[in-house]
């Protein structure tokens, strides 16, 4: 796990203010690596180039001819190669890394091409190969192609195997990002990313006569992070935008993808001309073709009309088998290994799994032999209603494993909320992920580098309480024997009702209904479903934003759902239409969003890495993956009648109050509480689903209302440019009165991320002239 920066120089790359659009450059789309396709998106720009790039800990990079405000500039390959450009071009990388040094403060160090076209930069956090033949920037065994890799490669000795004694590939080290060499030396692209298995960002130069290329990558589901833009007449990658500044980039608010979601909902982010590399997907970089985008893989799910022929006992071994293979490949390392423990069945599971294998099977924990498990887990004050410590107490306790608790009080929340905002890079409408940017300063602490999550469990086992509404849309024709695929009177009955006991929940916590639902054409696609309100009711009112942001959308051009539905090809949208249940299609839109931009980021790497801190997150292996995608629907969501409720957990708290017949009934993770029944507690295998929230209500002139009145004052958020001061000046009042309002609390959490960013990175005021608005 490190830090990666990248640079190249093209002749055809366009400047970051001239970059519009979802997808920029050529689209091609690759179905498990082969077959041509064709990914739509929102291209409202054109950039073909070689690509400057810094990736966090990895660093590619190359200077770029391109189009600068009109001009065509084209620099000789002399223009880099004089040893005084070199070495600055070494001296930025350097300086970039250092900013991202807390993603890998083990070494560090810089690669220049000899035409000086090309540099790469490298953070490291030595998990795998602690010697210095795991240091990066690597280069192949003949020396003519170099990369930087962030993450990890999982199964890597027996690829390792397979490359040596099966391609005769000389490895110089024992590090298993030198797979990503080894494999596309061998395989090409797309190929090699077939044999990638793992969370992973990468920058690859290709230097050979006739194939001179950059390759950058990113593993499936967005685990790890990357970003790109051109600047001037380079293109740059990075795991984080804060590694581009020491590069000369000069950060501005991208206003349309803040106020029309577009940061979450597809390819943009916060700051106008960075793109996300998304997950997936794959660059390559070429003199003759410029910049090209590909999709290598993406989620399937089953024709919902088709009855699916495996037996229940079958489908429960099947998730079992790949969990447990799983959870033991991610305990492979040079360094011990812990657990982030919650109240909640996905990381109890994986406890258990863990500590099953050490004990019965002698399998390593890490380079510890052990049989006791270390485990961190955050503590609320009791009182909030938030605190879940003293299940994962009863859980570790069951399991005979240690368990470390960091208590998350309200001046630890205060103290850290600008910190983790500037880490993050993004705005959120919650403090938890304050909250998981805190207990991630505990695993050092305790000599821990890496640890194991329950992310992505609820992704694919429908475990947020926004899928029983869709699951009930439709007849589940995948099983048509189960109760509620022949009672359609019962299910139609319990879909009236879902949404609207969902909804209450949202609303219990602060969230909206959606405010800009329209007849847009493009809406036909979701055939009713309601997952992009659900996406957009975390979205900040409109009335938060300046008259002239307003004024831009007009009355009949608020509705952010087709930036929801636009994020999504053609092709997968016509899967929507005619082929996927809707449970399944709301997932995969859930999964292209949130999962990746806040769960995966202010909620994973990017608050886990802030503290040099390896997560890694077995429910997002994509074999397993593959295999849940397969199932029916009604295998992860089950109905149970209210006769049969064994009452055990009575989902009195503050989630659950709201919530009706419908949302009790249908029990949510069915399938996985089954495969994970050797491995946890009664308790867990019965509990009900409590999400991983952070209070909203706090007292008056406590340390939270005190930061925010210290961090929003006017000048502030009006330097912002697109922020209304009196909404914010409301909702400090709102939030900490005698009857706390949550929705204000957030207004709060929002705007002050914006303004730890905007002090932080010194970024622009933005204008209605300069966001391109008329």
């Amino acid at each position: 796990m490190c830090g990666i920066i990248a640079i190249c120089v093209c002749p055809k790359a366009l400047p970051n203010h001239h970059i519009h659009g979802h997808v920029i450059g050529h689209t091609k789309q690759y179905t498990n690596g082969h077959t041509n396709g064709h990914t739509n998106g929102h291209s409202n720009g054109h950039s073909n180039g070689h690509a400057n790039g810094w990736l966090n800990g990895h660093t590619n990079g190359a200077a770029i001819n391109g189009h600068m405000n009109g001009d065509n500039i084209k620099p000789t390959l002399e223009s880099y190669a004089d040893e005084t450009s070199r070495q600055k071009l070494a001296s930025q990388l350097q300086a970039a890394v250092n900013v991202i040094q807390h993603r890998g403060p083990d070494g560090s160090g810089v690669w220049v091409s000899d035409d000086g076209r090309v540099g790469l930069g490298h953070c490291r956090l030595s998990i795998n190969d602690l010697s210095p033949s795991g240091a990066q920037p690597l280069h192949s065994d003949d020396g003519t192609i170099h990369a930087v890799v962030n993450g990890e490669i999982y199964d890597h000795d027996r690829l390792r195997q397979v490359c040596a004694s099966e391609h005769g590939y000389r490895f110089t080290g024992e590090s298993d990002s030198e797979l990503v060499i080894a494999l596309y030396k061998i395989y090409g692209a797309p190929g090699f990313l077939e044999h990638l298995r793992g969370e992973y960002a990468f920058v690859l130069f290709d230097s050979r006569e006739g194939s001179r290329r950059i390759i950058a990558g990113r593993d499936r589901f967005g685990i790890k992070p990357l970003v790109w833009t051109v600047h001037g007449n380079r293109v740059l990658f990075a795991a984080e935008a804060k590694a581009f500044l020491p590069m000369g980039w000069q950060p501005e608010w991208d206003v349309r993808a803040i106020t029309d979601s577009g940061w979450m909902m597809d390819d943009r982010t916060v700051f106008k001309g960075v793109r996300k590399l998304m997950p997936g997907h794959w660059m390559e970089i070429t003199e003759e073709e410029g910049v090209e985008i590909h999709k290598y893989w993406d989620a399937e799910y089953p024709d919902k009309t088709k009855p699916d022929p495996r037996s229940h006992e079958e489908m429960v071994l099947g998730v079992r088998e790949r969990l447990v293979e799983a959870v033991r490949l991610r305990m492979r390392a040079d360094v011990p290994i812990g657990i982030y423990l919650s109240g909640g069945i996905d990381s109890s599971t994986v406890a258990g799994i863990v500590t099953e294998l050490a004990r019965k099977e002698g399998v390593k924990i890490g380079s510890e032999q052990a049989t006791r498990v270390a485990c961190f887990s955050v503590e609320f004050p009791s009182e909030s209603g938030y605190n879940e410590s003293d299940i994962a107490d009863r859980t570790a306790k069951w399991l005979g494993i240690e368990i470390f608790k960091r208590i998350i009080d309200e001046q630890r929340l205060a103290d850290d909320f600008a910190d983790a905002a500037y880490h993050c890079e993004h705005h959120h409408f919650d403090l938890n992920a304050v909250a998981k940017f805190a207990l991630s300063t505990l695993p050092r602490e305790h000599g821990i580098k890496v640890v194991l999550t329950g992310e992505g469990s609820d992704e694919h086992f429908a475990g947020y309480p926004y899928f029983p509404a869709e699951f009930l849309r439709e007849r589940d024709g995948g099983l048509p024997d189960s109760i509620l695929a022949r009672d359609d009177e019962l299910r139609e009955r319990l879909q009236r009702s879902a949404s609207d006991e969902m909804n209450a929940v949202w609303r219990s916590q602060g969230a909206a209904e959606y405010e800009g639902a329209s007849e847009a054409p493009i809406m036909a696609d979701a055939r009713g479903n309601t997952m992009p309100e659900s996406l957009l009711a975390w979205h900040p009112s409109n009335n938060l934003f300046q008259k002239w942001v307003q004024e831009q959308y007009g009355e009949d051009k608020w509705d952010m759902r087709e930036t929801v539905l636009k994020g999504h090809s053609a092709e997968v949208r016509a899967k929507m239409r005619e082929k996927w249940h809707p449970a399944h299609t709301a997932m995969y839109m859930w999964n292209k969003s949130t999962l990746i931009n806040v769960i995966l980021s202010c909620l994973g790497d990017r608050t886990e890495m802030a503290h040099s801190i390896e997560a890694r997150t077995p429910f997002l292996d994509h074999h397993l993956a593959e295999y849940v995608n397969g199932l029916p629907p009604s295998t992860k969501l089950r109905y149970t009648p209210p006769e049969e409720d064994g009452k055990a957990d009575d989902v009195d708290n503050f989630w659950w109050k709201a919530a009706g017949e419908a949302l009790r009934t249908i029990n949510e993770k069915a399938i996985l509480r089954e495969a994970a029944r050797p491995y946890i507690t009664d308790e867990l295998y019965k509990r009900r689903k409590l999400p991983f929230l952070a209070p909203t209500r706090w007292t008056r002139d406590g340390p939270l209302h005190n930061m925010f009145k210290k961090l929003l004052t006017r000048e502030a958020v009006e330097n912002l440019g697109f922020v209304d001061y009196n909404v914010v000046e409301n909702a400090l009042d709102k939030a900490f009165c005698e009857k706390p309002h949550s929705a204000s609390f957030r207004v709060l959490c929002y705007t002050g991320g914006w303004v730890s960013l905007s002090q932080r990175f010194g970024v622009k005021k933005a204008t209605k002239e300069e966001s391109g608005w008329v």
